[in-house]
């Protein structure tokens, strides 16, 4: 039986599909321009977009389950419709696409952003509502409004579970992703100071594991809430800094100010026809989704996030591996208390 995945040059998909061909499973891929991911892999790959329904049927024929992952992240909104046409109608037609193959089981990778971030300060487990208000960002209510195109098809017959990632870091980030990024640029010390806050940081190794026990044990229509940690980023600047043995800025910006500033930097890269990485939106959601639980997903699908360190420690080893990072690099030892 195939595995079909979509989304697989993403960084959760390039460990989600080291993950299956480690079980010894046949993958297929859809892929469309960026493959590094993929590289000296033994998957089938389909050429096509999520949009295609020709390339969607070429992808699930004979496939047991779907993985979902394509998606589009964005800190600077709608993106002329590009985000909720492929965070939204793309499910919409992914899930269509599914129940026409007669698909086993669809894996919908959603994000921790679909759901409301009001009330802030209270724990978010999977009754929180989802962020389908005006005053949550594009990209929330995106990620919202496609986990209900999946509970529709639930509705329909179509057998499928959703799982919600905090903020990924961890190896095999090729491009690399946004929070790759974040950590890149702490090391080569590209910011001069931090945001005041901070993200539940999760290990895409433990998000490939968690979307893997979701496939065999998860309940359909059922979300799990597949996090980690959250730890504020002058912390994460300090452990990488004591990790790589050198200095890593400490200083943190008011958010008021950072505030300010971003807007600033969003119309600068505007003019430049860049997506600029610090605005509005990034200085948002780094004060959201501090209090979560992981408890239903420890429970039903025996997920267990790994320490944080540990995350940061083989994430830099791996940039160093993939010649990201400033030579020499040693990589540091694990401490005696992880063995």
């Amino acid at each position: 039986m195939i595995t079909a995945v979509t989304g697989a040059s993403g960084h959760i998909g390039g460990n989600l599909v080291r993950a299956l061909l480690a079980e010894g499973r046949r993958v297929r891929c859809l892929v469309r321009s960026d493959r590094r991911a993929l590289e000296g892999l033994p998957v089938e790959r389909v050429e096509g977009e999520i949009f295609d329904p020709r390339a969607m049927r070429r992808l699930l024929d004979g496939a047991g389950t779907l993985f979902h992952l394509a998606g589009r992240i964005s800190i600077v909104g709608a993106e002329g419709g590009l985000v909720e046409k492929t965070n939204v109608q793309g499910v919409r037609g992914v899930v269509e696409a599914c129940l026409a193959a007669g698909v086993r089981r669809l894996v919908h990778v959603s994000s921790i952003h679909a759901f409301s971030t009001h009330p802030n300060d209270q724990l978010i487990d999977e009754t929180r509502a989802l962020a389908l208000a005006p005053e949550h960002m594009v990209y929330d209510r995106s990620k919202a409004r496609g986990q209900l195109e999946v509970l529709e098809g639930v509705k329909r017959g179509l057998d499928a579970v959703i799982v919600n990632p905090g903020a990924v870091v961890g190896p095999f980030d090729f491009k690399p992703s946004r929070m790759g990024e974040v950590i890149l640029d702490i090391y080569h010390r590209r910011l001069p100071a931090l945001l005041d806050g901070g993200y539940n940081w999760v290990d895409a190794r433990d998000v490939a594991a968690g979307a893997l026990a979701a496939e065999r044990q998860g309940r359909t229509g059922e979300c799990y809430l597949l996090t980690g940690h959250w730890v504020h980023i002058c912390e994460v600047s300090a452990l990488i800094g004591r990790l790589a043995g050198r200095e890593t800025p400490q200083l943190a910006t008011p958010l008021w100010l950072a505030m300010l500033a971003s807007y600033g930097s969003l119309a600068w890269g505007l003019v430049r026809g860049k997506v600029p990485k610090f605005t509005p939106g990034a200085v948002r959601s780094i004060q959201m989704h501090r209090y979560i639980s992981h408890a239903k997903a420890n429970r039903e699908l025996g997920y267990r996030p790994r320490p944080f360190e540990e995350t940061v420690r083989d994430t830099l080893a791996w940039f160093a591996e993939a010649g990201m990072l400033e030579e020499p690099y040693a990589e540091p030892q694990a401490s005696a208390a992880e063995g």
